[in-house]
């Protein structure tokens, strides 16, 4: 996880994200909150589960630079319930079609592109830069929080989403 560089870690949130949203273009609309035995979310939930992280991060650092004390991991929730907080997530989205929900994290994704691109190395990868990271320990500096909540989500739930599409349809 250790990103030598800011394009390193751009190119790999990209290079997972379109590896992730690409398994989405296959399915059908009528499969889109089609619960499967043996995966724990709909492909709907998988995708807003991403939207939701993005955009929860992101907003960490915008209430810092706005002088606001960022409260992670949202307000009113704790790291060891975050269950009901992902039922936000996908009440959030519920009303959204398969190409809006794919339409929208690619649009999440640019966002993060743009802010990724505006903060410095420094900002990146020094830890206690950003306050919202202090009371975390050492390793996680801003580039960490954003490796744990794009790449390493992509990647597992591109798994989730291709075992369901097996199960789905199974040969």
């Amino acid at each position: 996880m250790a990103y030598a560089s800011k394009q390193q870690l751009l190119d790999e949130i990209n290079k997972t994200a379109k590896l992730f949203i690409n398994e989405f273009t296959d399915l059908l609309e009528s499969e889109k909150d089609l619960l499967i035995d043996g995966v724990d979310r709909t492909p709907a939930q998988m995708i807003a589960y991403q939207l939701g992280w993005l955009k929860l991060v992101k907003s960490w650092d915008d209430d810092e630079l706005a002088g606001k004390t960022p409260e992670l991991p949202a307000p009113g929730y704790k790291w060891n319930r975050l269950g009901s907080l992902y039922q936000t997530f996908y009440d959030t989205y519920q009303g959204l079609s398969l190409s809006e929900l794919i339409q929208s994290f690619k649009q999440q994704i640019t966002i993060w592109n743009n802010w990724i691109e505006s903060l410095s190395d420094d900002t990146l990868f020094i830890k206690d830069v950003r306050n919202w990271t202090k009371p975390y320990p050492e390793s996680w500096t801003v580039a960490r929080f954003i490796h744990i909540n794009s790449v390493a989500p992509f990647k597992s739930f591109r798994s989730k989403i291709r075992k369901w599409k097996k199960l789905n349809n199974p040969v």
